[in-house]
């Protein structure tokens, strides 16, 4: 790329310019700063060079690098997961950190309370709490928050010594390397390891969930031999629920993108806003494509995620469908110079409800390598078309209104259900309010929304108590945590106004 490219964000090496005798300054090109100035007050990341970064491609690469870096940990580590399941898989974690553990390593765990309902309970932590580890349990349900509950730490991540860094979309669980008895295959899933100075901010990132479930963890020294561990620039963004942080980056990398623009993500739902950026891209010249998966563990994301198909193929956006198992990766690579790896899905419940954690990596090697990753992927997705034209990588190509075979199972993040939630909120507010015009793809949200009002009412008339009772608990129950609410903050402020008050 141009010097001048807004993409060529940083120091192609990602070190600092320093100067020494002799040597002539040349200053980067204004547009090259402002590009760099805007990512980071987007992202509220700065660009951090001097790292090292390996691809990690699914979960059998992943599991033998992350027990690897435990068994080799001599000081501290800290693991935080969405998942962490009472299988085999989640059974060699907590016995590899027990092991650590014993041997006086410092050991900290936090593993999200929804994530794991159901997949691991306290009598899985109790050997590892009793070997001396500490396990904290993300933002389990609590009297005084009604609806506090809703927001998840879906991050994935390790930290080791200081010094060396994990994170991935991937859990801890079996179901990840799927099931050979039962013809199923591992599910196709991306991360990285991290060496260099950005480890200290997944350290902190750890640190800031670890102080949202109680007190703070110890000070740690950073490691200094570790300070240019390779050539890469890069940026963690940690987001927090509310924040948007990593939406912000997103849209401005679909409005930055010159040349190409391929995502992968398992969860899509494409929120207006998005879906015009990356629209408006297309129409630019840009290669967008999106790869997603074609059957999912969650299959009415699945869905809705297909009711948003039209807008973008018209728009020229090019969709795959996945062919495999389960595609539970989230990666983003841009102009063959930008990649994103991480946590976070493209939807509203990922990008404002849940603590997530990503890398965006400006470095040409690393991005070449998550693009051609990318292409192989796609010799295993099938083309979704407006209307069938030709065969493609020996896979028919389908309309774009076809359905897949859905997987019964059902499970992941509850807070995908948030995200559809919100679109359907989405159109039917639009609808109400004429505040936009609507899409085709909608009418079948507002189809189905007005038979679900028609079915409540007919209930509600001929069958009162079948509404009321539902809607009263309900109300018990957010009377109860706005009473309690109140209270505590009524508490606080007489404790203030006794602080203050100069004849108390």
């Amino acid at each position: 790329m141009p010097h001048g490219d807004p993409m060529s964000i940083g120091d192609r090496h990602g070190k600092a310019n320093r100067y020494t005798p002799g040597m002539v300054m040349i200053p980067p090109a204004p547009n090259r700063l402002l590009a760099e100035q805007a990512l980071s007050r987007a992202a509220g990341a700065p660009l951090v060079g001097g790292n090292a970064v390996e691809l990690l491609i699914d979960a059998q690469a992943h599991y033998t690098a992350w027990l690897a870096a435990i068994r080799g940990a001599q000081q501290r580590v800290l693991l935080e997961n969405y998942i962490i399941r009472d299988d085999e898989i989640g059974r060699a974690f907590r016995d590899a950190l027990i092991e650590r553990a014993r041997d006086g390593v410092f050991v900290a765990v936090i593993a999200d309370w929804m994530g794991c309902l159901g997949q691991s309970g306290s009598s899985f932590w109790k050997p590892l709490r009793e070997a001396s580890g500490l396990v904290r349990i993300f933002n389990p349900p609590q009297f005084g928050h009604s609806l506090g509950w809703m927001s998840r730490d879906h991050r994935k991540q390790l930290v080791v010594d200081g010094r060396l860094g994990f994170l991935s979309g991937v859990c801890i669980s079996a179901k990840w390397l799927g099931d050979a008895a039962r013809d199923m295959a591992p599910w196709r899933d991306t991360g990285v390891s991290l060496r260099g100075p950005a480890v200290i901010e997944l350290e902190a990132a750890f640190a800031d969930s670890w102080a949202a479930c109680g007190t703070p963890l110890p000070a740690f020294t950073p490691q200094q031999e570790d300070e240019q561990a390779g050539g890469v620039a890069l940026r963690v963004i940690a987001t927090q629920p509310a924040t948007a942080g990593m939406y912000r980056l997103d849209q401005m990398i679909a409005a930055m993108a010159r040349h190409t623009l391929w995502l992968t993500d398992a969860y899509f739902i494409g929120v207006a806003p998005y879906v015009q950026a990356l629209s408006a891209a297309a129409r630019d010249g840009v290669d967008v494509r999106l790869l997603v998966p074609g059957t999912s563990d969650i299959p009415i994301v699945a869905n809705m995620s297909r009711s948003g198909y039209r807008p973008l193929l018209k728009a020229g956006i090019r969709v795959f469908e996945w062919n495999g198992s389960m595609l539970h990766a989230k990666t983003a690579v841009a102009d063959g110079q930008w990649a994103r790896v991480g946590s976070s899905n493209l939807n509203v419940a990922s990008w404002l409800n849940n603590r997530e954690i990503d890398v965006a990596v400006e470095d040409a090697g690393f991005a070449t390598q998550l693009a051609d990753q990318y292409e192989k992927d796609l010799q295993n997705a099938t083309e979704i078309v407006l209307t069938p034209r030709r065969y493609r990588r020996g896979e028919r190509v389908r309309r774009s209104e076809a359905r897949r075979p859905e997987h019964k199972h059902l499970g992941g993040s509850s807070s995908r259900a948030a995200a559809g939630a919100l679109r359907i909120a989405n159109s039917v507010g639009a609808a109400l309010t004429e505040r936009r015009v609507l899409g085709d793809t909608e009418s079948g949200t507002l189809a189905g929304t007005a038979v679900l009002l028609a079915v409540l009412a007919i209930v509600a008339i001929a069958w009162p108590a079948v509404i009321g009772w539902p809607v009263g608990l309900i109300a018990i129950w957010f009377a109860i945590n706005t009473g309690i609410r109140a209270w505590h903050l009524r508490r606080r402020h007489l404790r203030r106004t006794r602080d203050i008050d100069p004849h108390d």
